[in-house]
């Protein structure tokens, strides 16, 4: 069994919160659709307990449903207009030297479903939650 966080855990959790919305603020001067995440983030850095809140989850729900919506519309529009290959609809692309960041790409997205799969098959990982946690997928 893991050993419980120390009495530090609950500032690290405020403080990532903080610099994430801190990071999607920023973003959202680019762009406007960072603005909900930024404001979500920063609202679980000030008061963590909101993610209970039905309007928090709420907006979260939305905010992601909207968000697989728009890249499946974005997808379907690229693959339905594409005259070639996917890969080749990035104009001044080397296709041999974008293999790498294509891999690297690959390997950070995938890297928190499997992280997630990981820690919800390991039973003795899921044994140290609280019980918010243990009531998620």
């Amino acid at each position: 069994m893991v050993a419980a966080a120390g009495p530090w855990a609950p500032a690290v959790w405020r403080v990532c919160n903080l610099l994430m919305a801190a990071f999607f603020a920023l973003a959202a001067f680019v762009q406007v659709v960072y603005m909900i995440p930024a404001g979500l983030t920063l609202l679980v850095g000030l008061n963590p307990p909101v993610t209970g809140n039905f309007v928090w989850k709420s907006i979260s729900t939305i905010h992601i449903l909207f968000c697989i919506v728009w890249a499946l519309g974005l997808g379907s529009n690229i693959l339905l207009h594409a005259k070639q290959s996917i890969l080749h609809e990035e104009e001044g692309r080397n296709p041999v030297a974008g293999r790498v960041p294509l891999t690297i790409a690959i390997v950070i997205s995938l890297f928190p479903l499997i992280s997630w799969a990981y820690i919800y098959i390991n039973k003795e990982m899921r044994s140290s939650w609280p019980t918010h946690c243990k009531t998620v997928i």
